[in-house]
This record gives C-alpha cells, sequence and structure tokens, in this order.
C-alpha cells in the first residue's frame, strides 16, 4: 500500500509563528511521520487478526513470563528464610566434649529374659530396704547427687542434647544389672587353676571398691581333693593381693572394718546350709582353719541354689549405703561342688536376687557329662587307715542343657555302651547361674587332655570319669542355650527339628542289637531253623521301638534347612544318622537270617556252619539300601561340618561300624573233646610252708561302705 504525501491537509499556516523557518520544517516533518505511523498501526492490526494463532507469543509476552518467574523465585527465597533457627546469643547448648581415648564399646543385648517370679521391688517406688537397690548398683557412691544447677535456657523448638558426659562421675548400673553375661566353658585340670583366675577377678574388684567374698563350700565327701586344694592356695591369693595378716600384726596396727580392703566368709551346704564363720573376716588362719574343719555330710543331698540364696540374702546389706559401720562393698559368691544341686527349682529365684544386688556367681565345677544326668566318681577313702582301693559312686553331674539333646545308644560293632564324654560346659541350672550374674563357670577335671583318651583305671581320685576332653575355643560355638525352662520349651516347640530331636532324646537308653548271635552251626537242618528263629526273634523285639524312633526323627527334617544352631544340626544330623544305622543294622540282620532259614547251600561240601559278619553292602533289599546311604550321608556331615566335637567323636565311631551284613560259611568240627587227664581229684597242692606264709600275711585294712556322694 502506497501513502500520498502530497494529499496532506495540513496548512502551511498552521504551523507558522514566531519560530524560525527551520523550526517550521520539523514541525511538518512530524507530523506527516506520525500520520504515516497511524496508518501502518492501522493496517498491521488488520493483518494481525488474521494470524492471531501464530504468531501470539511476541517478545512483550516473554518478558512478562520471565519477570513473574524472577519475582515469585524472590518471594519463595524470602519465605524460607523465616523457617532459619532463631540464634540466642544467651543459650545454651549441651553437647559431648572431644575425647582423647577411645570410645567405650556399646554392648548390644544379646538376649532377654523374662523372668517368672513378680517383680514388686524393683524401680524408684520400692520400700524399705530395697529401696537401695539404685545405691547397690551404681559403680560409684556420692554423698550429694552430682546433678547441676537449673539453668535459665531459652526455649527452643529443635535442640540436640548429648547426656553421655552430662555427670562427671559416672552411676550407671554394675555388670550384674546392665544385662553382662558371664563365661561359659571354662576347661580348667584343677581347682588351683580356678583359683588363679578368680584372684585376677578378685584383684579387679577391689580396685573398684572393698570387697566381700563368699566361699560356699559343697560338704560331700568327692569334695575333700579340691577343698584341700583351695584351702592350701589361700596363702597364695592374699600374698599376691598384697594384704597377708601376718604383715598387719608385724606392723602392730590393726586395720577398722571400714578400712579392710577384702574380707572373707564361708558358706557350707549339703542336706542344710550353714553359716560356718560368724562375721566376715580377713584373718588368714581362721579362714584356713575352717576350710579345713567342714564336717562331711553323707546325706548325698546337695541344697546348692538354697546356699547361694542364704548367701546373698545375708551379705546383701555389704550392698547399699551402711553408714558408719562399714563402706560399700563388692560381693563376690564362689561355689565349691562336683554335681549339679539338688533343688534347681530355686534356680529363678536366686538369679533375681543375685541379679538384683549385683552378686557375681562363681562356679569350681564338674564338666557335664555330654547328654546324661550321670558320672561315675572315684572315690578313695580319705582316711588311709581304711582301704585305699578305689570305688566308683554314681552323682548327678548333668545334662548341659535345660533337657537332654541326644539319643543314648550303644554300639553294635564293638558292643559296648557309648564312652563318657564331656560336654564342654557344666551342669545347666549352675552353669545358667553364673552366665546370668557375670560370673564364670570354671569346669574342672585333673585328667583334662583334648588329644587323648582316658582310661577309667587312669582317672584320679575323687574326680569323674571322663574319657574325651574337648578344646574349650572349638566348643564355644556350641553353647547351650542359657535362657528360662519356659523360653526353652517355646523355642523347641517352634521348631520341627528341636521338637523330634528332644521328643526322642526323652527316652531311656535305647536298646540296640547287643551281641547278637553270629554263628550257626548245622546238625540237622530242623536244628539250623530252630536257632535261627530264636536269633530272629532278639532282633524283632527291637525293631519297632528304633522304627519309632526313626519316625519321630524324619519329622525335623523339614526344618533342617532353616536351623542355624550348629548345636542343635549337629545334635539331630547324629541322632538321626546313628538310629537310621542301627534301625537297618537290626531289619537286614533278621532279614538275613530269614533267608538263611529258607535254606542256603554250602559252596563247599566239608562246611557246616554260617557265619554272619558285618559288611559295608546291603543285599537284602533296595529300602534298606537307601536308608543306609541316609545315615552315611547325615554321620559324614557331622564328622566333617562340627569336627572336634563330641557329635564327630560319636558319627565317626558309629562309621567305624558296617551297616550291612555278608554270610560267610566255614566248618566246625563236630567230634566230642577228649577229656583232660585229671589228678586223681586231688586238688590241695599247697605245701606246708605255702599254708604257714598264707596265715602269717598281714591283715588287710578294714573297709568302709562308699558313702552317698
Amino acid at each position: 500500500m502506497s501513502i500520498d504525501i502530497s494529499t496532506s491537509s495540513v496548512p502551511a499556516e498552521a504551523i507558522a509563528g514566531p519560530q524560525s523557518s527551520a523550526n517550521r520544517s520539523e514541525a511538518i516533518e512530524r507530523e506527516r511521520l506520525d500520520a504515516i505511523a497511524d496508518q501502518a498501526e492501522f493496517e498491521e492490526e488488520d493483518y494481525d487478526d488474521e494470524d492471531d494463532d501464530e504468531s501470539w507469543f511476541d517478545d512483550e509476552s516473554i518478558a512478562f513470563v520471565a519477570s513473574l518467574m524472577a519475582h515469585m523465585g524472590i518471594v519463595l527465597f524470602l519465605a524460607l528464610a523465616t523457617f532459619a533457627p532463631h540464634i540466642d546469643p544467651e543459650a545454651i547448648v549441651i553437647v559431648s566434649p572431644m575425647r582423647d581415648v577411645a570410645e567405650d564399646k556399646i554392648h548390644s543385648i544379646e538376649e532377654i529374659v523374662a523372668s517368672e517370679v513378680p517383680q514388686d521391688q524393683i524401680g524408684s517406688n520400692s520400700d524399705s530396704l530395697e529401696s537401695a537397690i539404685a545405691m547397690a548398683t551404681a559403680e560409684t557412691f556420692a554423698e550429694t547427687a552430682q546433678i547441676p544447677s537449673p539453668m535459665d535456657m531459652a526455649p527452643q523448638e529443635l535442640a540436640t542434647i548429648d547426656l553421655n558426659n552430662f555427670f562427671t562421675e559416672p552411676v550407671a548400673p554394675t555388670q550384674a544389672m546392665v544385662n553382662k553375661k558371664g563365661s561359659v566353658g571354662q576347661g580348667l585340670n584343677g581347682a588351683k587353676g580356678a583359683v588363679d583366675r578368680l584372684t585376677f577377678e578378685i584383684l579387679q574388684s577391689m580396685e573398684e571398691r572393698p570387697t566381700l567374698v563368699v566361699w560356699v563350700f559343697d560338704q560331700s565327701g568327692s569334695l575333700h581333693r579340691q577343698r584341700q586344694e583351695i584351702r592350701d592356695r589361700f596363702d597364695k591369693i592374699y600374698e599376691e593381693l598384697g594384704i597377708i595378716d601376718s604383715q598387719k600384726e608385724k606392723s602392730g596396727k590393726r586395720k577398722n572394718a571400714s578400712e579392710i580392703p577384702l574380707l572373707t566368709s564361708i558358706v557350707g551346704f549339703g542336706k542344710d546350709v550353714s553359716l560356718l564363720t560368724e562375721e566376715p573376716t580377713d584373718n588368714l588362719q581362721v579362714i584356713k582353719d575352717t576350710v579345713n574343719n567342714i564336717e562331711v555330710d553323707s546325706s548325698g543331698v546337695e541344697r546348692a541354689f538354697s546356699a547361694v540364696y542364704m548367701a546373698a540374702n545375708e551379705f546383701k546389706k555389704y550392698r547399699v549405703k551402711r553408714g558408719p559401720e562399714g563402706p560399700l562393698r563388692n560381693v563376690m559368691l564362689v561355689v565349691v561342688t562336683d554335681e549339679r544341686g539338688d533343688d534347681q527349682e530355686g534356680l529363678e529365684t536366686t538369679i533375681d536376687l543375685c541379679r538384683r544386688y549385683g552378686m557375681p556367681v562363681y562356679v569350681i565345677g564338674s564338666p557335664a557329662p555330654f547328654g546324661r544326668e550321670h558320672s561315675l566318681v572315684k572315690y578313695v577313702d580319705p582316711d588311709p587307715k581304711y582301704d585305699q582301693s578305689p570305688q566308683w559312686a554314681q552323682v548327678d553331674a548333668g545334662p548341659e542343657s535345660v533337657m537332654p539333646e541326644r539319643v543314648k545308644i550303644g554300639y553294635s560293632g564293638n558292643y559296648q555302651e557309648e564312652p563318657v564324654i564331656d560336654s564342654g560346659f557344666g551342669p545347666f541350672a549352675l552353669t545358667r547361674l553364673s552366665y546370668e550374674t557375670g560370673g564364670i563357670y570354671f569346669s574342672v577335671h585333673p585328667n583334662r587332655n583334648v588329644n587323648k583318651r582316658v582310661r577309667k583305671k587312669d582317672t584320679e581320685a575323687f574326680s569323674a570319669q571322663i574319657d574325651y576332653f574337648f578344646d574349650s575355643n572349638t566348643m564355644a560355638r556350641y553353647r547351650p542355650d542359657y535362657v528360662s525352662p519356659e523360653e526353652y520349651v517355646r523355642q523347641v516347640r517352634a521348631s520341627a527339628l528341636r521338637t523330634a530331636l528332644t521328643t526322642a532324646a526323652k527316652d531311656s537308653q535305647l536298646e540296640t542289637l547287643q551281641a547278637p548271635q553270629m554263628r550257626f552251626v548245622r546238625r540237622s537242618e530242623a536244628q539250623l531253623a530252630t536257632e535261627l528263629g530264636d536269633a530272629q526273634k532278639a532282633a524283632a523285639i527291637i525293631e519297632p521301638q528304633l522304627v519309632r524312633m526313626a519316625e519321630i526323627l524324619q519329622q525335623g527334617l523339614k526344618d533342617r534347612d532353616e536351623e542355624m544352631s550348629p548345636r542343635w544340626r549337629a545334635g539331630f544330623d547324629l541322632a538321626y544318622g546313628r538310629v537310621l544305622a542301627h534301625k537297618v543294622r537290626t531289619e537286614t540282620y533278621n532279614a538275613m537270617l530269614a533267608k538263611a532259614k529258607r535254606g542256603m547251600p554250602f559252596q563247599e561240601e566239608k562246611n557246616n556252619t554260617w557265619v554272619i559278619e558285618a559288611a559295608d553292602e546291603v543285599s537284602v533289599g533296595s529300602k534298606w539300601e537307601r536308608e543306609a546311604e541316609k545315615a552315611r550321608e547325615l554321620l559324614q556331615g557331622v564328622v566333617t561340618e562340627h569336627a572336634g566335637t563330641p557329635w564327630a567323636l560319636l558319627a565317626k565311631n558309629e562309621l567305624e561300624t558296617p551297616i550291612g551284613w555278608k554270610w560267610v560259611e566255614k566248618f566246625t568240627d563236630l567230634a566230642p573233646a577228649a577229656r583232660a587227664g585229671g589228678n586223681n581229684n586231688n586238688n590241695n597242692n599247697m605245701t606246708a610252708a605255702e599254708d604257714e606264709k598264707k596265715r602269717m600275711l598281714k591283715k588287710p585294712a578294714p573297709k568302709r561302705p562308699l558313702p552317698k556322694l
């Protein structure tokens, strides 16, 4: 579109005036340009209306959006800035100072055991003497509580407070009150080694505060040797602790009770419990004389837990602030016994009392026989005036777990009973008492040797007969479950494997094919068939028991892969493997005899005897062959996976006896044996000199009956 400038209607006179001609020309030019712009804008609007959808987002719109976003960002920033924490120059922030030493380790709670005893004396609301428990369980005791004065702090919505170093001295509970567990499976060769370790424990206790050690002695006759060993060791204890009584007497001064670092008290137990020292003492000679004069209790009853409870209850007063008559003391209880205790129903209440007052219990005891309740102790009369020949007395020394976890079964190969094996731990109840109170169970046996078998004749006097011992470090992984009986039952019921093993182990000694008839001489076909049938009867009697036991254990297979405890896995595999092996031996023995009854011709005409011998082959049925293979697989797995343990030893012995049988033919001379030459029935060959010598022999020492141990 063209614009005709000549048609402009602006007259020249309109711009006339006082202005100069140059100004008039400039004004005319502006008017002309404005007219051109107006015309162009009008035409552009018409054109934009047609293409509005294609060019609506012009430069002006972009600028507007950018400005809007920038302003929104500024507003958001200012809004967030209002949430910044207010810094009050007057506020106090409590933080942990930097430490120059390594941080204390945090000990996680391994397990939580709920006592069945109602707890009405725990906490800040307890009354009477029980309210002093807080003082008894403090690492340090202060006359005035070290609580800082109130501080005027400005309230804050957010704060981080680290209380680890809030107080200048620790006031946490003692080791027994923070669920610290004790040590088990400490195998030693004698009471001396246990006493030496106890000396170290006593020294550590004395470094914290004055200490009272209460020795709780079993008064049974079998403890005669150990009591003497400990009595003779008291000199070394006091010497190493630097508190020999004679040194104090030489100084001409006698310390008062509050200044004596170590006091000792003696308690004896059998059928009854007796406090043998009227008051705790530091007089070494009095202590030794008291131990030396302990009377033997022949009742055969050991009230070990009653004795510990009485001692803890008697001396709990030393665990609380007693005023000027004596300082707050640590109290250690040391039990010396070789049995499990006949009053185990008092275990939970005894644990509760000892833990409440922070009294660790140490036990110098005997090893529990593996999976057995009883063991035999070699008893020699302690009085040399009487016969010194050894006698064997049965004592209650096990098992090492709440319930037996091993099927007791003999060997078929050499037809002997299982050897007595060290379980690696003490009897369950006493060991748990030590474990729960933060003490130590010392498993003491003078014949401890992990490298060879200890024969019965080599067993030391007053010691249990144990054939095999095992390394404590190896056995640490196989520790029994030291929980309450209720918790133990709950865990067993939750596992098919554990239920099967404990159910099978509850039965008494499992009858096995002991000394079966192996040789069958054919004098006639009828006589041979009768002998074979009679031999089958012995196997038929025990077959149902073995079949039932195998069915019980088979139920545990479904949880075998989920079982994480090496102790339970080893126990189950050993039990099932051995039961299967004995089942196959018994059933195939019966089957082999049945085969012979149907008639078996001899390969050599002169032979007249069938002998059944143990063999690795199972030739009478594929079912038994598969079971035999399963038994070998389980037993070999125990030997490989659990080397150096009682389970591996028993599995290895089982594998040494073949599972199957075979027939071997032999010849037996049936001619009557010639009678040996006689001496005219004259058996009196003793000369007169020999007879006189016999009469003059020294009379043997009198023999006293075996006391109850």
